[in-house]
């Protein structure tokens, strides 16, 4: 039977062609996701029937590779610290505060179904590596000269699938919202780190190769298991517009995970005037700090002054107790390099959270940065000794005692941290927070007195060096956009920081000049 395609009483269904192709794209995709999924989960099963049954040519070949890589990281310091180093992404507590800093992200940019399907696959993942642990009850390897020592059981790797599930979860979160480009560049990111953790786990000798393998396979299985859960979950409650990653949000909260919307300010108005700005400012805060560590630097018992500089010193050291020291130990650790960049980072981050601005991100960088230089160079060319009470850290430094760089450090950052706090909410339990945080330098310049590393004087020079640079810092960046000019810098204010905001249109996408 043919039809007539122009007989007017005839009505063509469109529509119809379009949808059974969609239909077939569907059922293709789903039966490969199938095949995949069924796939790892196989390989995952023969590898650990394998490994419980020990079969010998698996555990030769397994022996056989740690043997080699740990020989040769053994007899390299260089490798073995940068494998330490890198097995340190894969560690509980680095784990821990990405996924606590993203799930902080998401609810402070009202997405709770998200941030509950970070926690429990997480939470989730945690718990089905020991239990799988415990039923095949592995030893470690035993390598001739251990370069790294741990416990627990070895088959699978906690790490390599600790780390895969977590940069995995910030991935399908995160990633989906991002441009082409600035995705697969996260993407590839995300797999360097993963691949290095598990192949550090084999150069350190603490896994096999097998190991690691089951561990990416159990961790692959179980994210996409609780992907599917909760794509089930959100369809379940009728959410329109979402797609099947926990990131393919509908159109309308896209924008609340990206660290800015698609159209935003500029992130300097005036660059080479705000570069010029702080290079006078730098030049002068450098010049005036040298001069006061040149009037202190003299020996102890010039001036009534210094003498008494020595005087605290030596009256704390004179007096120390354990209990005490332990406490204070603490806050020495808190204002150490590390410790600043990754508080650092995680500041930068919820700023940009609350905010939806990358100027939080270039106000902390230009303080930190400028910190860290001025400290340098005035350290360099005073050149104070140390002073001479015994030391409770043997490995300082036997000068650059002015000024005080933990001081200063933890100084910064938390005069930082505080300030956007303060300027963008008038809630005093969030201003109370604010202060509260400067507590924390006042204790780290305590504990520096107490452990005999700087004089009062050095800690007054690491206040001024900190108080004035943040100041201008703020003054120069502004990273904050005040309410009556936030309409015209296109960006949250602070009344309305954890509200979403419109999307500016062009002619608001100029920030606000000075």
């Amino acid at each position: 039977m043919s039809v007539d395609r122009h007989d007017p009483n005839v009505v063509i269904d469109a529509e119809h062609p379009s949808e059974v192709a969609a239909a077939e794209r569907f059922v293709a995709r789903g039966g490969v996701a199938l095949a995949g999924v069924a796939a790892i989960g196989i390989g995952f099963g023969a590898l650990t029937a394998l490994v419980k049954a020990r079969w010998e040519p698996l555990l030769t070949a397994d022996q056989a590779v740690t043997d080699t890589v740990v020989a040769m990281v053994a007899r390299n310091t260089i490798l073995r610290e940068i494998a330490s180093g890198v097995t340190d992404l894969g560690a509980t507590a680095t784990l821990i505060l990405v996924l606590a800093v993203s799930t902080l992200w998401l609810l402070l940019r009202r997405q709770p179904r998200l941030a509950a399907y970070v926690v429990l696959t997480a939470t989730g993942g945690l718990i089905l590596n020991p239990v799988v642990k415990e039923l095949v009850g592995r030893l470690r390897p035993v390598v001739e000269t251990p370069v790294y020592r741990t416990d627990g059981w070895s088959f699978p790797s906690g790490h390599a699938m600790s780390s895969l599930v977590c940069y995995g979860i910030v991935l399908l979160v995160f990633a989906p919202a991002l441009r082409t480009n600035t995705r697969r560049i996260t993407v590839g990111f995300a797999v360097v780190i993963v691949t290095a953790v598990g192949l550090s786990r084999i150069a350190l000798g603490v896994h096999y190769l097998t190991d690691v393998l089951a561990g990416w396979l159990l961790g692959t299985l179980w994210l996409v298991l609780a992907t599917i859960a909760f794509h089930r979950w959100r369809g379940d409650s009728h959410i329109e517009g979402a797609g099947p990653l926990p990131g393919d949000v509908p159109p309308a909260d896209r924008d609340d995970l990206r660290p800015v919307p698609d159209r935003h300010p500029p992130l300097a108005a005036h660059p080479w005037r705000e570069v010029g700005e702080l290079a006078v400012a730098w030049v002068m805060l450098v010049g005036a700090l040298i001069g006061l560590g040149m009037l202190v630097r003299g020996p102890q018992g010039d001036t009534p002054a210094l003498r008494w500089d020595h005087t605290v010193v030596a009256t704390l050291a004179e007096n120390r107790t354990p209990a005490f020291t332990s406490v204070l130990d603490v806050f020495g650790e808190i204002g150490n390099t590390t410790a600043i960049i990754v508080a650092s980072l995680v500041v930068a981050v919820l700023a940009v959270a609350v905010l939806r601005s990358l100027r939080p991100v270039l106000f902390l960088g230009v303080a930190l940065v400028g910190e860290i230089t001025v400290f340098l160079t005035t350290t360099a060319i005073v050149d104070r000794s140390r002073p001479q009470v015994p030391h409770l850290n043997p490995d300082l430094p036997p000068t650059s005692s002015f000024p005080s760089g933990h001081v200063a450090a933890s100084l910064t950052l938390y005069a930082c941290t505080a300030a956007l706090i303060w300027a963008t909410t008038r809630r005093w339990p969030y201003r109370i927070v604010a202060v509260a945080v400067m507590m924390i330098p006042v204790l780290v310049a305590g504990q520096r007195l107490y452990a005999g590393a700087h004089y009062p004087t050095d800690i007054v020079g690491a206040v001024l060096l900190s108080s004035i640079w943040t100041a201008i810092a703020w003054w120069v960046i502004e990273p904050v956009v005040h309410s009556d000019r936030s309409s015209r810098a296109g960006t949250a204010s602070p009344d309305s920081a954890l509200s979403r905001p419109e999307s500016p249109s062009v002619a608001e996408t100029s920030p606000p000049a000075r």
